[in-house]
């Protein structure tokens, strides 16, 4: 028996909040900030939104816009980091609302937030694997000879069959032991981090031009002949997307706090360095594709040597060819970017399972008894894993006949992964403060005003991302994200109000220890 003195600080807090320790903490700092910056990733957000968003509103609004989302990210990082080092338990969002909204309004929010956050990750799932694709599919047009030379442009039936083998091989590695997706995931922070500074050096010194430094950081074009929208203020509002979607999934940290030694110290560490290591290296590699821009035009081109599809992967061609003739650079750096995918999903993957995991721990789940299953070996929840993978392939299968899958998987998981950090901040901001239990990270008087400006980010972020990106409205450019989360959350809430509330109490304990002071 490990006495009180020597047990870990994370297990401690976890045993008086009611949980015993069940999963192997072996994680360290490094290992859980590995996962958390491998969930945000440097390049998956920024690139496969980077065209559409270059397009909407011309290079100095992209640019500027990474700047403001960023500083808006780090009020709600910093109030999630504080919560974290109270509440350092694997089922992450979902608990902290149950004990901050007390009593009362508890299980309510810890319903909602439990399901936001499922839909949230598992739609990440998704969008890791679509991007990955996307960009796969490039490397093999490339590879073949470009669009112009008969390259190899795979169709969507191909295109799907890589969306899916991509999620089934996350699926596989997350069944082996964490250690294993640790392992891996330090491969990917410096992975990203090294590729990130080639990417970063090497692109604007190959291009054989750039572009002027008034042209990155002051000009404003919209372009309503390709997207139907002549508003300049809505214009800017979709530029900012990408830096949106590309600022969260921090909280890849908390869900990890079972698994991580000192818990409630290390899992705020590893959420707000994440948070600071994208956000300077993202800016980078925003401002490396965009200097480097030979003619803006011919990026959105169906019949230059990318076939219109990619426009990160024809700013690489045009820079490489251009100085030597040949795409081999492209492809190598286009491979980097690739890597990058392939780590997001795999990370992602662990925390969706993790939140199913200890949702279905506290019979929040359908047949939650099969979910909340371990591996008798590793220690892992394989079955969650599975059950994961399998809705985000279900989530892949409109590919065969929709073009903007890719638009209506990013919006789900925007607004379902960042709309279920909105819950626990905002129960935070309404709590009395005699009520809260400080962890090491503690916020004081500042954690009010923190929480307020988080909150109604939050909220304007889950809004924007409603609105349609293509006009005329047609089926082929409807943001179909609206109807399919209006579906999901109407069921959730009906079963909510006709069954779940009678018996869902939120975190249920499973030691019976009493605690005081949680």
């Amino acid at each position: 028996m490990v006495s009180e003195a020597e047990m870990d600080s994370g297990e401690k807090r976890l045993n008086e909040l009611g949980y015993k320790q069940e999963l192997r903490r072996e994680m360290t700092l490094f290992k859980t900030l590995a996962i958390s910056f491998s969930t945000m990733t440097l390049f998956t957000g920024i690139t496969p939104l980077y065209g559409s968003s270059l397009l909407d509103a011309g290079p100095a609004s992209l640019v500027w816009g990474w700047v403001v989302v960023s500083f808006f990210t780090w009020f709600v990082s910093i109030a999630m980091a504080e919560i974290c080092s109270s509440f350092p338990t694997t089922g992450s969002l979902y608990f902290w609302a149950a004990h901050l909204a007390g009593p009362v309004w508890g299980p309510f929010a810890s319903w909602c937030c439990a399901w936001l956050e499922t839909i949230g990750l598992i739609a990440g799932i998704g969008t890791q694997a679509y991007a990955g694709s996307q960009t796969l599919q490039s490397i093999i047009l490339l590879c073949t000879g470009t669009n112009k030379g008969g390259g190899y442009f795979a169709p969507r039936g191909v295109f799907l069959a890589m969306y899916i083998g991509l999620t089934l091989i996350w699926a596989v590695l997350n069944t082996f032991a964490l250690e294993v997706i640790a392992f891996i995931d330090i491969i990917s922070i410096w992975w990203q981090v090294i590729g990130g500074i080639v990417i970063v050096i090497t692109l604007p010194l190959v291009a054989l031009s750039t572009q002027p430094a008034s042209y990155v950081f002051t000009h404003f074009e919209t372009a309503p002949e390709s997207t139907g929208i002549s508003s300049k203020p809505y214009a800017v509002i979709l530029s900012l997307l990408v830096s949106q979607y590309s600022l969260f999934g921090y909280d890849a940290a908390a869900h990890l706090t079972e698994e991580t030694k000192g818990a409630d110290k290390n899992g705020p560490i590893a959420i707000l360095s994440s948070v600071g290591i994208i956000s300077v290296f993202g800016w980078a590699y925003i401002l490396a594709l965009t200097f480097s821009i030979q003619n803006f035009d011919y990026l959105y081109d169906v019949n230059n040597e990318t076939a219109g599809a990619f426009v990160p992967a024809q700013i690489l061609y045009d820079a490489f060819h251009g100085r030597y003739h040949n795409s081999s650079g492209a492809i190598f750096l286009l491979f980097i970017i690739w890597g990058s995918f392939f780590f997001g999903g795999l990370s992602i993957t662990t925390s969706a399972a993790r939140v199913v995991y200890a949702l279905s721990r506290d019979q929040g789940v359908p047949f939650s008894s099969i979910w909340s299953k371990l591996h008798p070996k590793h220690k892992v929840p394989g079955n969650a894993v599975w059950l994961c993978a399998a809705i985000s392939i279900l989530l892949g299968l409109p590919i065969l006949k929709v073009n903007v899958v890719f638009t209506a998987i990013t919006s789900i998981c925007t607004i379902g992964w960042v709309g279920g950090y909105a819950v626990p901040i905002f129960a935070r901001m309404v709590m009395a403060e005699e009520d809260f239990r400080a962890g090491p990270f503690y916020l004081g008087k500042a954690s009010r005003p923190v929480c307020l400006v988080a909150f109604i980010w939050i909220c304007y972020t889950c809004s924007v991302f409603l609105l349609p990106t293509l006009y005329p409205l047609k089926w082929d450019t409807f943001n179909y994200a609206p109807v399919a989360l209006g579906i999901c959350l109407t069921l959730i809430m009906m079963w909510w109000i006709l069954d779940a509330r009678k018996w869902f109490k939120g975190p249920v304990r499973n030691i019976d220890s009493k605690t005081t002071d949680v």
